[in-house]
């Protein structure tokens, strides 16, 4: 079981089981929706426990997909496909060791220009 927490803790989670390796996004929106780039994994729904839902706001970024962030602190939490059965949750919400790493960069096509990307995983353009 793993826990994790926004900022300021009115958004608390719950995942059951192992976490799977995350990836790197370097799309415009993540870059923009966190200041950077956005790490995060997906666990099925059926995993995922959220304590203080009410404090969840969303964000519908397209069509297919809202992003959930703190409504009290800011912090970002989901990128939650709506048609699909799990939610990616931001890396940053995790207390305490996760016991696993990064698999992959993704839409590196779109990577801010002010970095490079130097730890030999896999860059996936889209």
């Amino acid at each position: 079981m793993h826990r994790g927490s926004c900022l300021c803790g009115a958004v608390r989670i719950t995942v059951e089981g192992d976490l799977p390796p995350p990836n790197a996004c370097h799309c415009v929106a993540c870059r923009k929706q966190t200041g950077h780039f956005g790490a995060s994994l997906d666990v099925p729904r059926s995993a995922l426990t959220i304590e203080g839902e009410e404090a969840v706001r969303w964000y519908r970024s397209s069509e297919k997909v809202r992003r959930g962030f703190c409504g009290t602190c800011g912090s970002t939490l989901f990128w939650d496909p709506i048609h699909r059965d799990w939610t990616a949750i931001a890396m940053g919400l995790f207390d305490g060791p996760t016991r696993t790493s990064l698999s992959m960069h993704i839409f590196v096509s779109e990577k801010g220009d002010y970095y490079q990307i130097g730890d030999g995983l896999p860059q996936n353009a889209q």
